[in-house]
């Protein structure tokens, strides 16, 4: 993703005001990541990752961050400002012949305000005109699924460590799908979140 999130496939070298449709949400613009941004989305992800991570028994100080510093991209990285501030971030790369959103993380004290929603919404625009499919993973028991299924992410399958999730281009909200079996070596690649 770029500050144009997703957009022509070019990147923008300013930040960009993002629709919103809330007051609340009032006030936030991506702006592209750049390369000194990874120490302070690494301590982001470990931040906001914490309490799912502990309670699947996967928590590991060094490795949440290193995970984030072994594959921050930043030319597919967007940071989300919230008033001026960095307050989050979220990455959307082509892998597989779709576009992979991985990294979206945003400031506790930015969540359960709609921010989440207005940034997936401007993502899935972007993606949608492009006519991209969109996976992701989540880690089992996340309040984050429950806002992926609000914009049209059902369950493609799942282990007991992550549940992959995929929305077709113009998907709307819906309940998630019966889970599919995706091979061992593909849950082997995708399954170490920590």
């Amino acid at each position: 993703m770029d500050a144009g999130v997703m957009g022509s496939g070019t990147r923008s070298d300013t930040a960009v005001p993002a629709r919103t449709t809330s007051a609340h949400t009032a006030g936030w613009v991506l702006r592209n990541a750049l390369a000194a941004d990874v120490e302070v989305i690494a301590e982001l992800r470990a931040v906001v990752m914490r309490a799912d991570l502990e309670r699947l028994g996967r928590y590991d100080e060094h490795r949440v961050r290193q995970r984030l510093r072994d594959s921050f991209s930043p030319e597919h990285t967007s940071i989300i400002m919230i008033d001026g501030d960095l307050a989050g971030c979220v990455t959307v790369r082509p892998i597989e012949g779709r576009q992979w959103l991985e990294h979206f993380y945003l400031a506790p004290h930015h969540q359960g305000r709609g921010f989440g929603s207005a940034v997936l919404r401007t993502v899935l625009e972007r993606t949608d005109t492009r006519g991209m499919t969109v996976g992701l993973n989540v880690v089992q028991g996340s309040a984050a699924r429950r806002l992926y299924e609000r914009h049209g992410f059902v369950v493609e399958a799942q282990n007991p460590i992550d549940v992959f999730m995929m929305r077709p281009p113009g998907a709307m909200g819906s309940t998630a799908a019966q889970p599919v079996h995706i091979s061992a070596l593909r849950q082997g690649e995708l399954a170490a979140p920590g």
